[in-house]
């Protein structure tokens, strides 16, 4: 089995606003001497990991990330005993990592103070043994706190992005995919939409001023994303199950070319699917293809000329260091691409034949 997947995706997005800075406007990047927009990985994993789509492929073998984990604990137990539920909800949920202090008129009691990403036989142990408790009438034993927290829990979000628990350390899970930031191959300048929005009762006769006056940044783009799996770290992850490792890369893949960021969607209606992807398999070292778009892309054909700064860079690097992969595959949704530029036997077809490739080494 090859050890790593790289996937290098080019999505297109009319005028939009996927990710927002603190101002509100859409985040960029500066390289190669012009000012890009940029996607966050974490706005990207974010959206992948809570689509329907990833949470029906993996089917319940998704984590929770929360602070609020002690008030579940002390709602659930409450109804026996309000002092005891709230002995128990402090201790189970200090397990996770320490509780922020709060004043007394704060709502957010037994909120653990970094989120954290809970396995689902983690949750379930939690509820157990707070209906355990509940119905016995007692706090949790140093034993029963100890039996909550696993190793490595067979949840594919935790497997692919990891998991960081700063009060219990030996728990923590290394991330088995790497997800960088997405950017535009070009430059390009945030704009700023001037929009008003009209009272229906006003008929305009006293007053034809408008109700709301507003602005919104927004731009377009085509953007180029990189992802590493390793996939014998993915398997690790997961207790050493590959039929579940294969169905999170497969679950991982087709959120990362059908999700796009939900910033805005409803004033910019952006939905996207990828329209080139380039996935490689094999044992060498990984390496991105951003160095591609140093020199930003200009002009018209944007899109199949990305494709071919892409596919001659990748070249490049196997020329002067060797074949980059064993095996590649290319998914295109752009009507004018032609040949690729790569040397070698390349598969091409669709995403199911995409899905097919990655799970497939003979």
């Amino acid at each position: 089995m090859s050890h790593f997947i790289q996937l290098h995706l080019l999505t297109s997005y009319p005028p939009s606003n996927l990710n927002r800075d603190d101002l509100g406007r859409p985040k960029t990047a500066f390289m190669g001497g012009a000012r890009r927009l940029r996607v966050s990985s974490q706005s990207l994993k974010r959206h992948w990991r809570t689509s329907d789509l990833f949470e029906e492929a993996v089917d319940g073998h998704k984590g929770t990330r929360t602070k609020r984990l002690g008030k579940q604990v002390y709602d659930r137990i409450s109804g026996a005993d309000a002092k005891i539920a709230a002995a128990s909800a402090e201790k189970i949920a200090s397990v996770f990592g320490k509780l922020r202090k709060v004043d007394k008129n704060e709502k957010h009691e037994y909120e653990i103070e970094q989120l954290v990403h809970i396995g689902p036989e983690e949750w379930a142990a939690v509820e157990k043994l707070a209906d355990k408790l509940s119905a016995e009438k007692r706090e949790p034993t140093d034993e029963e706190l100890k039996e909550l927290l696993v190793q490595r829990p067979t949840a594919v979000d935790v497997a692919l992005f990891g998991r960081m628990l700063a009060a219990a350390p030996s728990y923590n899970v290394e991330a088995a995919c790497q997800v960088a930031h997405a950017i535009t191959v070009h430059a390009a300048e945030v704009e700023d939409d001037y929009f008003t929005a009209v009272d229906d009762l006003n008929s305009g006769v006293d007053d034809r001023g408008a109700a709301h006056i507003g602005e919104a940044g927004f731009a377009a783009g085509l953007f180029y994303l990189y992802i590493c799996i390793d996939r014998d770290l993915l398997i690790e992850n997961l207790q050493g199950n590959e039929e579940l490792a294969d169905r999170a890369i497969a679950a991982l893949v087709e959120s990362a070319v059908k999700i796009s960021p939900k910033g805005k969607q409803n004033s910019f209606g952006s939905r996207a699917h990828a329209s080139y992807l380039l996935a490689e398999k094999g044992d060498q070292q990984p390496r991105s293809l951003a160095a591609s778009f140093l020199q930003p892309v200009n002009g018209e054909e944007q899109a199949t000329k990305a494709i071919e700064k892409l596919e001659r860079q990748a070249q490049a690097f196997d020329d002067a260091y060797g074949a980059g992969a064993d095996r590649r595959f290319i998914l295109s949704a752009t009507p004018e691409y032609g040949t690729p530029a790569l040397k070698g036997d390349i598969q091409r077809g669709n995403l199911q034949d995409l899905l097919t490739f990655l799970k497939d080494d003979e």
